[in-house]
């Protein structure tokens, strides 16, 4: 490798932030590390990402239980017991599940509804800006979505969906990462990369290409890239994103755009979903 020396992979923005960092490392050794979920997320969005590892144990939920058996955890609420709530405003499942019925608006308001809309999504597709799995997987010849990739906020479940269908899913694996960083993949692996609500108007022109870039690279020749209701302002539409989309090179498959309407016409708020294919040479 050119060097008998390990260098630890701290992020060079974390040398930025010597205050921060300093209260990050501050902490008992061998003791249990402080729950500072908040601040490291915060560390991590400045790009101070990986963040060094500390000699801590985290702290364990109280009263833990054995999770439900898969599949029939993948639409089973898990027990109170499952996480630690300290972070978190919800300190309890049923917290999230009501949501729902919460005044204004946020990603993933009733996606821990299982019963709810999260029920269906994905499974049906009204020729618009929701696509169902069936159609996006029948794009390709069977057998042929093997390994795929969610970058989403919410719950996880459209890898449940996928359960026996044509892209035959059995593991999942969840993490908490920065969009600035590259995406922790070779060249040219996953069949298909899905993003919903994530990727949206709220990052930066630059980040946001360099992330698109590195989404067709880590997809195979024909692999998908499923754009999931990306949401910006009509004057960005025509003028930033479309043109971006065509610098990074994806081939359109399905394109669609609606106005977002739960806040009012004159916001001028849109939805973009798209199903984008790595052109095979």
């Amino acid at each position: 490798m050119g060097s008998d020396e390990v260098y630890p992979p701290v992020g060079g923005a974390c040398l930025r932030y010597q205050e921060e960092l300093a209260q990050y490392m501050t902490y008992e050794v061998g003791g249990e590390c402080p729950v500072d979920d908040v601040f490291a997320q915060r560390l991590m969005l400045k790009g101070c990402e990986p963040l060094p590892r500390r000699r801590c144990h985290p702290k364990t939920p109280a009263n833990y239980v054995e999770p439900t058996p898969f599949p029939q955890s993948l639409w089973t609420t898990p027990p109170d017991a499952s996480i630690v709530w300290d972070p978190y405003t919800c300190k309890s499942y049923q917290c999230l599940i009501d949501r729902k019925k919460a005044p204004g608006y946020f990603d993933c308001k009733d996606c821990f509804d299982l019963d709810g809309r999260e029920k269906s999504r994905w499974l049906f597709d009204n020729g618009r800006l929701d696509y169902g799995i069936d159609q996006v997987l029948e794009t390709r010849p069977h057998g042929t979505i093997r390994i795929g990739f969610d970058i989403g906020g919410g719950s996880g479940h459209i890898c449940g969906k996928n359960e026996g269908k044509k892209y035959n899913h059995h593991h999942q694996l969840h993490e908490f990462r920065c969009v600035s960083q590259r995406l922790p993949f070779f060249d040219n692996t996953l069949d298909i990369v899905h993003s919903m609500h994530v990727l949206s108007n709220w990052i930066p022109d630059a980040m946001l290409e360099f992330t698109l870039y590195d989404i067709y690279r880590v997809l195979r020749p024909g692999g998908l890239f499923w754009l999931d209701h990306f949401f910006c302002l009509g004057s960005q539409l025509n003028q930033t994103y479309v043109p971006m989309l065509d610098r990074v090179g994806f081939r359109s498959l399905r394109w669609n755009a609606g106005m977002k309407l739960d806040r009012g016409i004159d916001k001028n708020e849109w939805y973009i979903s798209a199903l984008l294919e790595k052109p095979m040479t």
